[in-house]
């Protein structure tokens, strides 16, 4: 089984320009630069439907939340440990 190859949004992007070349065909682009043809017209479909969006990230702005939030409590754990030890700290001393 081959490991599935990942392409920078400007590879792709620079694809599907040169599938607007007068006189040149996808299938001949896709070929000419190693990708599966079915590959790249998917690609410029993707293009065509959301110009602006197209090719941002692997991953969802649910998963980019969910990861922002473990980093926040991470945080507040270490914030919440420090406090813990420092009143131990100071109730000792006070004693």
């Amino acid at each position: 089984m081959t490991k599935r190859r990942k392409f920078t949004p400007e590879f792709k992007r620079e694809a599907v320009a040169l599938t607007h070349e007068p006189g040149v065909s996808c299938r001949q682009v896709a070929l000419d630069i190693g990708v599966d043809p079915n590959v790249l017209t998917r690609w410029r479909r993707e293009m065509k439907d959301a110009p602006g969006k197209t090719f941002t990230g692997s991953g969802t702005p649910r998963d980019e939340e969910v990861a922002q939030l473990k980093r926040e409590l991470a945080r507040a754990k270490k914030e919440r440990d420090f406090l813990r030890e420092a009143a131990t700290f100071f109730a000792k001393e006070s004693s």
